[in-house]
């Protein structure tokens, strides 16, 4: 791209910056935890039509969905939760691109405990506050205004542009793949989820979980003569944190070096007893285990089934009543593109221009739409965004506002020098 076309790029962002603030404010401001997305895409399809993209919405189908279960939660009822798609033709019939963006965000908490209200989207010292900030509302805004500041420089996309506003990420993705199974492809994907603006060819796997465990209940005046599933738990998890410890120390990937946790082992939810003066006699903990790019879910389901069970048979109550673990709702595969793929070298040199320096070259510990595109649409695929994932689900959460104008420069080039020829 000549130089002076970059620069009017930056500049026509620029120009936006007050627009992309306040579109990106509207969209938080809508609440959307995963299941009641429709507000918020009502507010994307608008947006969509206004700068003249083809706009398809439409409910994803249980019985399309329904071969795919443990890729993605067995739900059953997407009514109320439209999927969102807008295409911009390209001039010139060059490569096709995805720009990919979820809606749906988890729960606020209490929010008594933010200092900034989940939903009121406030501004304060160039960072944006509210649930879905940065997970990732503002990646999805980034895009968009991507197109805007291609249309304001008088820059036309050679090749079509698709915009996917989808629902469900957080539990494993259906909207994503209601995408492809809509028929949705293009030669690459973008997925603009908060990588702080590296270019990310790796994502890590998540292997949701329940562990159930039982104990032997009695009053609690009389709690020696029970046994207690919360302390068996205890036990098994200091049992999880050893797992994770092993792995970490033998697992290898170049993108992953820098990473103390490369496959973080967590429990989300602990659920257990029915009165307060018993012991407890069940536990129910749900959870989540990390994989490495090349390691495969089945592999891992396996290996921790088999180190649960090792490290049960070491109690003597958990040896007779051995922890039973469910794998359930959507499971993240790893999934990963070679770091000289073009659209990786695009983003990069988009990146440069841009802002000047090289930009990081990493691999995320998370899971994201990235594998359905890969593994099931045969998408060559990156992440790259604003803001920083630590941050989500987060009291809190936040987005640097001076990184969402970036992505959108970045984008914009990336978009326009991909549909070349």
């Amino acid at each position: 791209m000549a130089s002076a076309d970059v620069l009017a790029i930056e500049r026509a962002a620029d120009g936006l910056y007050d627009e992309l603030v306040a579109f990106t404010q509207a969209l938080v401001r809508v609440p959307s935890v995963t299941g009641q997305e429709e507000a918020v895409q009502l507010v994307v399809a608008r947006a969509l039509r206004e700068l003249g993209l083809d706009v398809d919405v439409w409910e994803p189908d249980p019985a399309e969905i329904r071969p795919y279960h443990g890729l993605v939660a067995e739900e059953v009822d997407f009514h109320g939760r439209p999927n969102v798609v807008g295409t911009l033709r390209g001039t010139a019939g060059g490569r096709s691109l995805i720009l990919c963006g979820h809606v749906d965000t988890v729960t606020p908490g209490d929010p008594a405990r933010w200092a900034h209200p989940p939903y009121a989207a406030q501004v304060v010292d160039g960072n944006l506050y509210g649930r879905g900030a940065v997970d990732m509302k503002a990646g999805l805004a980034a895009a968009l205004f991507a197109l805007r500041a291609l249309a304001d420089a008088g820059v036309k996309p050679r090749g079509d542009v698709l915009v996917q506003s989808v629902i469900g990420e957080e539990n494993g993705g259906v909207g994503t793949l209601a995408c492809l199974l809509r028929g949705y492809r293009a030669d690459a994907a973008i997925i603009m989820e908060p990588t702080r603006l590296a270019v990310v060819p790796a994502q890590g796997g998540s292997a949701v979980f329940r562990l159930h465990l039982a104990g032997r209940t009695a009053h609690a005046c009389v709690r020696d003569e029970g046994v207690s599933a919360v302390e068996k738990f205890c036990y098994l998890l200091a049992g999880l944190r050893e797992y994770e410890r092993q792995r970490n120390a033998t697992l290898r990937h170049p993108l992953y070096e820098s990473f103390a946790n490369k496959i973080p082992v967590e429990i989300g939810v602990v659920r257990g007893g029915d009165w307060a003066s018993s012991v407890p006699d069940w536990l129910v903990a749900e959870g989540r285990a990390g994989l490495l790019p090349g390691e495969e879910i089945e592999w891992l389901h396996h290996d921790f089934e088999r180190h649960v069970a090792e490290w049960a048979n070491r109690d003597p109550w958990l040896r007779e009543h051995p922890p039973r673990v469910e794998w359930w709702s959507g499971q993240y595969a790893p999934s990963e593109v070679p770091v000289d793929l073009p659209l990786v070298k695009l983003v990069q040199e988009s990146f440069r221009r841009v802002v000047g320096r090289e930009p990081a070259v990493t691999g995320v510990t998370y899971g994201s739409d990235m594998r359905h595109y890969i593994s099931i649409g045969r998408i060559p695929t990156v992440m790259f965004g604003p803001g920083d994932v630590r941050l989500a689900h987060y009291t809190d959460e936040y987005v640097p506002l001076a990184e969402v104008l970036a992505a959108v420069k970045v984008l914009a080039l990336a978009i326009s020098e991909w549909g070349a020829p």
